[in-house]
């Protein structure tokens, strides 16, 4: 469970709102087209690499975002920052509703992907400043409402499609979500300014290899995600499912990832050796990739569901993990969005990849069994992140008074 101090959560509430509120934002504009995909090429003739764009640019300005996300934040502060980035997604799912073609649909989509990148930049920061004695639970809060906004997207849209609107009104309405996230946002954030990046730390970040090691293990697990995210519901149409069946198998998925992100990081909380729990993760995942692959007729929503719990754990806990190689949450700050910056730059070939497997073999299939190889080199990297590590890999040193487990 959520565990705040009673004084910190009284004083906390409002920001907590903000933070479900806003996560529950980032994920429908991805999750939302793909029940909807046959109306989609119905009506654009779009092709299936151009249909991998609505995943792959979103999930690559996530990743330049990262990078310059800090800049701007200290450019404009955080509360502008924050508006501007809602009012982007706001608008971006409101053009849908206009979008005349298949180019100007991508557009939209990376029109909400930029508001998404600057938001996932600067929130794990935020939450290590606001709530520093519970990261991992709130860590936790925002990746399971982030993961739960997923499954509204994918259930929403057949629903109302199916109930006599058009694709485009039904995408449009995730617009509304998005503005509510904006007004609460301009009552409960402070004016506040953050600092400069520091140029000196994020150079040393970079030359250091547990940064790139990070980058990489964060990158293949979530290019499982916006592979399942662009390619489940279309894999299981061709198999005869019907847009909302299909699209409840993706809102299983993000629902599943929900209770993952949330439950983990707070079950993982008893041990700043966080190792254990992320290999489960891998073996949900291994388990999920396997079923889709091998027996995709069988038990569909079992393989989904587990694959889902890894990827959402997984998720929270490379997030939380991340913040614990730095006591300073400017430092760790700096540290996550080098994480999110390199690792969405790798999701975002995910789709791509999968329908270019795809294309060659005829089945979706054969992108399962590409994130099954990824997985292993991903096993590989997480049985390195010991906490005794932290330092030595990092090549900052700690004050004395400085506990990275205590979050």
């Amino acid at each position: 469970m959520l565990k705040v101090t009673q004084a910190a959560g009284d004083r906390h509430w409002p920001m907590l709102l903000l933070v479900m509120l806003i996560a529950v934002n980032l994920r429908p504009f991805l999750t939302a087209p793909a029940p909807v995909v046959a109306n989609i090429v119905a009506d654009t003739a779009m092709g299936y690499s151009m249909l991998a764009m609505l995943t792959l640019l979103p999930m690559l300005l996530m990743g330049v975002g990262a990078f310059v996300a800090p800049g701007i934040q200290a450019a404009i502060g955080t509360r502008r920052g924050i508006l501007a980035a809602l009012a982007m997604l706001t608008v971006g799912s409101l053009l849908r509703l206009v979008a005349p073609g298949g180019l100007s649909f991508i557009l939209t989509a990376a029109l909400c992907g930029v508001g998404v990148a600057f938001i996932q930049a600067a929130f794990p920061g935020i939450i290590k400043s606001k709530f520093p004695a519970s990261v991992p639970a709130v860590t936790g809060l925002y990746s399971g409402m982030l993961m739960g906004g997923g499954a509204v997207g994918a259930r929403l849209t057949p629903a109302l499609v199916n109930s006599g609107y058009d694709w485009r009104t039904a995408l449009a309405w995730l617009a509304v979500p998005a503005a509510i996230a904006f007004c609460v946002a301009f009552l409960v954030l402070s004016d506040s300014k953050a600092s400069k990046p520091d140029k000196d730390l994020t150079g040393l970040l970079l030359r250091r290899p547990r940064t790139w090691t990070l980058m990489i293990a964060f990158g293949l697990v979530n290019s499982g995600y916006s592979s399942m995210v662009a390619w489940l519901a279309p894999y299981y149409q061709a198999h005869g499912w019907s847009n909302a069946e299909s699209g409840n198998l993706v809102a299983i998925m993000a629902v599943s990832q929900a209770v993952s992100a949330l439950l983990l990081p707070n079950l993982a909380r008893r041990s700043i050796d966080r190792r254990g729990w992320l290999l489960l993760t891998l073996l949900m995942q291994a388990i999920g990739f396997a079923g889709l692959a091998f027996l995709s007729g069988m038990l569909p929503v079992l393989w989904v569901a587990i694959c889902g719990a890894g990827l959402g754990g997984s998720f929270s806990l490379a997030i939380v993990t991340a913040l614990d190689h730095l006591p300073r949450p400017e430092q760790a700050g700096v540290l996550v969005s080098l994480m999110q910056g390199g690792g969405f730059l790798i999701a975002s070939l995910g789709p791509f990849a999968t329908s270019f497997l795809h294309g060659m073999t005829g089945s979706f299939a054969s992108g399962w069994i590409m994130h099954l190889a990824c997985l292993v080199v991903v096993f590989a990297l997480y049985v390195r992140f010991s906490p005794r590590s932290y330092e030595d890999a990092i090549g900052l040193t700690f004050p004395a008074h400085a506990s990275i487990g205590s979050a």
